[in-house]
């Protein structure tokens, strides 16, 4: 079993992967995240009214899988997720949370600070924390 931290190189080829959650009849439900690694786990924000964030609600389990931009080399990541929001974190602490998710996945500063937090208000973005449990691979 690998460590996140041996997937640097291969999230810095491909930061967007297919994030997975669990429908309430136990179908997949995936879609594509960009994210950020800081901590030991990933991050990446998404609008509260979304599928994804709907499903971790109720289940906290999901996965991860990051692909190489050449499609040789890849990880599947299993773990839980927690939410990040204005329901259970302070108000500046999620916007300063935010920014620094956007910072680390994009690799740079965002040209227009209160634009952006105003688009994540209007949005209603929250943040989810992927704490990867097991995590496979091939040609790490």
């Amino acid at each position: 079993m690998l460590a996140l931290d041996s997937l640097d190189e291969l999230l810095h080829d491909s930061n967007v992967v297919v994030f997975t959650t669990f429908r309430r009849d136990g179908m997949p439900q995936q879609s594509l995240v960009t994210v950020a690694k800081s901590e030991n786990k990933l991050y990446f924000t998404t609008r509260s009214t979304n599928a994804k964030i709907l499903n971790l609600t109720r289940d906290e389990r999901c996965a991860v899988m990051v692909v190489s931009q050449d499609r040789r080399s890849f990880a599947a990541l299993d773990g839980t997720a927690e939410i990040i929001s204005s329901n259970n974190s302070d108000p500046e602490v999620l916007r300063l949370r935010l920014r620094e998710v956007f910072e680390l996945a994009s690799g740079k500063q965002h040209p227009d600070w209160q634009e952006y937090d105003r688009v994540m208000i209007e949005q209603r973005r929250v943040i989810v924390s992927f704490n990867p449990n097991r995590i496979v691979g091939h040609n790490i």
